[in-house]
C-alpha cells in the first residue's frame, strides 16, 4: 500500500485487464475510456453498459454523417442499441488523438478492444441473459461505477432506482467475479450537503442523515414511492397521470432529501448509493470518489473538451449570450471545482492503489476537490469571463458585435428576492388587474380577444417567475456554499506519485498545479464555447 506509484506502474496495471464502465456515454465517462485505451493498447476489453431501446437511438449526434455511416457499417452486426452506444463514446472529438495514433487502424483497434452491452444497473441482473453475466463474471477485473442521473430534480423513483438500487445491483454482480480486483464507484462530494467549515473524507453510515433526530431507512423510502404511485393511480381524474405521477414523483423527491437534511435529490440518493455500497460490498475492493464540480479538460487528451452545462457555467453562457444582467452568487465564496481529466487520474490512481484489497471496513473514501489545496472564487471567474469576452466579443446572428456589459449579483438570497418580487412580482400583479379591468368594461369581441392575449402573456410571465424561483431555490444552496473539502486521504495518494517523466505527469491530479485564472481564460471558457454553446 505504500509503495511509491508511477505512470509505468499505472500502465501496467491495465495490461491485459477485462473492465466494465457503466456511465461510459456521460463526460467522465468518456475520459476514462479514452485514457486506458490511449495509455494502455494492451488492455483485453472495455465493456461499455449502454441502455438500450430508444435511449440509445438518441445518443447519436457528435460527427459528420460520413463517419457516422463507416462506424455503423464497421459494427453492423451489433444490436442497434449497442451500436449506438458505442458510437454515442467513440465518436467524439475527444478520441482525436487516438484516432491520430492509430490512424486507419484507429477503427479496428476500437472494434477489438470495445464491446457495447445493451443493459442497466437499474436492473437485478444488469438486464443481461445469465449466459452473457455469467461469462462477463468469469471475465471481469474490474468494475467502474459512474452511471448516475445528476438531476437535481428528479424524479424520486427516477433517482432511486439508478442512484441507490444501480450501486446494489452492481455489489451483486460484483460479488460473483472471482478475480475482480477492483470496484470503484463515483459518487459526488455533495453528499455532504450544506456543511460548513472542513468536511472530511469519510463513509456515511447506514441510517446516517444531516438532520438531527432522524434516521434514513432505505427500504422504508422505496415503500414509500410504491405507496404513494399506487395512491395516484387510484385517485387518478381527468389528468395526464403521467404528468401528474411525474410532478408528484419530483416533489416527493426534493420533499424527502429536505426532510432528511439535503438540498436536492441527487446529492440525497447519491448519499444512499454510498451507505449500499458499504453494506453490501462485502470483501470486495471497493473505493468511493467524490468529486465536485467537475469541469473541462484541462490538459490530457484535449483541453477544453467537455460534455454538459455544470452550475458555474450558466454564468459564463449567460455573459456569452448577454441574455443574464444578474447572478445569484457571492464573489467571494469558493465554488469547488476540479478539472475533468484530473479526476479520472485520481481515479486510476486509486485503482491501483487499492486493486486486490480484501476485508469487511468500509471502502476508502477520496474527495477529488480543490477548495482546501488550491482554492479559487466566482470572482477569479468572473474577471476571467469578463477578460475573455472584452478581448473576444461575441457577434450575433446579424454579424454584429454583442457589447459585454457588466454584470450585478446578488449576495445573499433575500436581495435577491427582493429584486425578483419589485421587478417581475409586483409588474405581474399590477399588469393582472388591469386586464381584469379592461375585462370587466369592454365587451367588444376584439377586445376580448386582447384581454385573451393579456391573459397569455401573464401566464407566460407568471410560469417563468415561478421557474426561476424554484432554480433558485434548488439551486442557491451551492452559490453560498461555505464547506471546504479535506482531501487528506488524496493527498497521501499524490505523495506517493511519481512524477519525474512526461509519462508520469499524464497522471497528474495535483490541483495545487492549476492557474485558475489562466485556466478559466485560456481553456475552460473556450471550451464551453466551443462544445456546450454549440
Amino acid at each position: 500500500m505504500m509503495d511509491g506509484i508511477f505512470a509505468a506502474r499505472i500502465i501496467a496495471y491495465f495490461k491485459g485487464k477485462s473492465i466494465l464502465v457503466t456511465g461510459s456515454t456521460g463526460f467522465l465517462g468518456k475520459i476514462l475510456v479514452e485514457k486506458i485505451l490511449r495509455v494502455q493498447p494492451d488492455v483485453k476489453k472495455i465493456y461499455l453498459l449502454v441502455r438500450g431501446g430508444t435511449d440509445a437511438k438518441q445518443r447519436v449526434q457528435e460527427e459528420s454523417a460520413q463517419r457516422q455511416m463507416d462506424i455503423l457499417i464497421s459494427v453492423a452486426k451489433k444490436s442497434c442499441s449497442t451500436i449506438l452506444g458505442y458510437y454515442k463514446v467513440i465518436g467524439t472529438e475527444l478520441f482525436g488523438l487516438l484516432r491520430e495514433k492509430h490512424g486507419k487502424g484507429f477503427q479496428q483497434f476500437v472494434d477489438d478492444k470495445i464491446v457495447a452491452l445493451a443493459g442497466d444497473i437499474v436492473y437485478e441482473n444488469l438486464e443481461l441473459e445469465a449466459p452473457l453475466l455469467d461469462e462477463l463474471a468469469k471475465d471481469m477485473d474490474v468494475i467502474v461505477n459512474i452511471a448516475a442521473t445528476t438531476n437535481f430534480y428528479e424524479r424520486y423513483d427516477v433517482s432511486l432506482d439508478v442512484n441507490v438500487m444501480g450501486v446494489k445491483h452492481l455489489c451483486h454482480f460484483a460479488r460473483q467475479c472471482p478475480k475482480l480486483k477492483m470496484l470503484m464507484h463515483v459518487s459526488t462530494a455533495y453528499v455532504s450537503g450544506d456543511k460548513e467549515g472542513l468536511i472530511l473524507e469519510k463513509p456515511i453510515k447506514p441510517g446516517e442523515t444531516l438532520r438531527e433526530g432522524t434516521y434514513l431507512d432505505i427500504d422504508a423510502e422505496l415503500r414509500l414511492v410504491r405507496d404513494v404511485k399506487k395512491e395516484l393511480k387510484l385517485n387518478a381524474g381527468g389528468d395526464d397521470p403521467n404528468k401528474t405521477e411525474r410532478k408528484a414523483m419530483k416533489e416527493l423527491g426534493l420533499q424527502r432529501a429536505r426532510h432528511f437534511g439535503w438540498s436536492n435529490t441527487y446529492v440525497f440518493t447519491k448519499a444512499m448509493g454510498e451507505m449500499l455500497l458499504g453494506e453490501h460490498s462485502g470483501d470486495i475492493p471497493a473505493v468511493i470518489m467524490r468529486p465536485s464540480i467537475i469541469t473541462s479538460v484541462m490538459a490530457d487528451p484535449l483541453p477544453g473538451w467537455m460534455q454538459g452545462t455544470r452550475t458555474i457555467d450558466t454564468l459564463i453562457i449567460g455573459y456569452a449570450k448577454q441574455n443574464l444582467s444578474c447572478f445569484l452568487a457571492d464573489l467571494s465564496v469558493v465554488p469547488d471545482v476540479i478539472p475533468g481529466d484530473m479526476v479520472v487520474n485520481a481515479m486510476v490512481a486509486a485503482m491501483v492503489a487499492h486493486s486486490g484489497e480484501r476485508g469487511g471496513a468500509p471502502p476508502p473514501v477520496y474527495h477529488a476537490t480543490s477548495s482546501l489545496r488550491n482554492p479559487t472564487t466566482y470572482g477569479v471567474l468572473y474577471q476571467a469571463g469578463r477578460r475573455y469576452f472584452y478581448q473576444n466579443p461575441r457577434v450575433g446572428e446579424n454579424g454584429e458585435v454583442i457589447p459585454t456589459k457588466e454584470m450585478h449579483f446578488f449576495t445573499t438570497m433575500a436581495s435577491f428576492h427582493l429584486y425578483m418580487i419589485f421587478t417581475y412580482k409586483l409588474p405581474l400583479e399590477q399588469s393582472y388587474r388591469m386586464m381584469m379591468m379592461i375585462l370587466m368594461q369592454i365587451l367588444h369581441l376584439v377586445n376580448l380577444l386582447l384581454c385573451g392575449l393579456f391573459s397569455r402573456l401573464y401566464n407566460d410571465l407568471n410560469r417563468k417567475y415561478k421557474f426561476v424561483m424554484h432554480l433558485v431555490d434548488v439551486y442557491g444552496p451551492f452559490a453560498f456554499f461555505k464547506g471546504c473539502y479535506d482531501d487528506l486521504n488524496l493527498e497521501r495518494l499524490r505523495l506517493r506519485m511519481a512524477m519525474k517523466t512526461p509519462e508520469d505527469h499524464m497522471f497528474n491530479f495535483d490541483p495545487k498545479t492549476i492557474d485558475w485564472e489562466e485556466y478559466f481564460y485560456r481553456i475552460h471558457i473556450p471550451g464551453v464555447l466551443k462544445y456546450v454553446c454549440k
